[in-house]
């Protein structure tokens, strides 16, 4: 408002002075200068702070005490228990942005976005376990390669986690021994709600001195053309091809023969 008002002051009083058309444009130009100054003094730049969800505990919930260790033969799923976690990890993000400005005043938004993290460790049963060829988190498969994890065999002699015995200290970290366990570290949560998401697993356990008695497995296809292939089946796009396989399920790519099984193969 000052700015038109002394526009309108500075054109009248340039063309009162005797200056002609010069001095109307002069005037109007210094009385703008002036009043979008007293707009700024008056009206001033506004500050906005917008803050994203935020977990009111980081706490992580335990399992049961006195649970029942299963015992695995050949290839089972199952969900396991939680042995071992840290408090959530919270990681804020700030942007700022400016917009309006040039005497209209200016708008300054703050935006804090919080993002969480975990590390723990989920038991599967007693070992020793083969591998684990499949992880569903929510029902889904997961995509092991965008996660960091570690599989323990559950041998009688194995160390503890570089994790666990970064935070309990190496001599009060338990090694788990005889246990078949998994350890997350650093698992975004932000795709999950927040939250641990629940987890189920594909353990195999070779049944002792069957493994060595098999000649052969016959496997009967059911999830797809290319089952029973051993090797990549490529696939074009466009004009872009690569080696992806629609068979396992994990949405990653691979076949089932470099998926499951001990040492990539079956």
């Amino acid at each position: 408002m000052a700015t038109l008002v002394l526009a309108a002051a500075g054109a009248w009083a340039g063309s009162a002075m005797g200056f002609g058309a010069i001095g109307v444009i002069a005037g109007r130009a210094i009385g703008a200068l002036a009043g979008a100054a007293v707009d700024g003094m008056i009206f001033g730049g506004t500050k906005q702070h917008v803050e994203g969800p935020r977990l009111d505990d980081l706490q992580v919930m335990g399992s049961a005490e006195g649970s029942v260790i299963p015992r695995v033969y050949g290839t089972v799923r199952l969900a396991g228990q939680m042995i071992w976690a840290t408090n959530l990890i919270e990681e804020t993000e700030t942007t700022t942005t400016t917009q309006g400005g040039k005497g209209g005043g200016s708008v300054t938004t703050t935006t804090t976005t919080y993002h969480y993290f975990a590390n723990f460790a989920i038991g599967l049963c007693e070992g020793e376990v083969a591998a684990v060829t499949r992880i569903w988190a929510d029902g889904k498969p997961m995509d092991l390669s965008q996660v960091t994890w570690r599989l323990y065999r559950g041998t009688e002699d194995q160390l503890p986690d570089p994790l666990i015995a970064g935070v309990q200290g190496m001599d009060a970290a338990p090694a788990f021994r005889g246990l078949a366990y998994v350890v997350f570290e650093r698992l975004p949560l932000e795709r999950y709600g927040n939250r641990i998401p629940q987890l189920s697993f594909e353990v195999v356990r070779p049944v002792d001195d069957v493994l060595s008695m098999l000649p052969g497995v016959c496997i009967i296809p059911g999830s797809g053309e290319f089952y029973c292939d051993p090797d990549p089946v490529w696939r074009t796009e466009s004009t872009v091809a690569a080696t992806l396989s629609t068979d396992d399920g994990s949405g990653a790519g691979g076949s089932i023969f470099t998926t499951d099984g001990d040492g990539g193969s079956m």
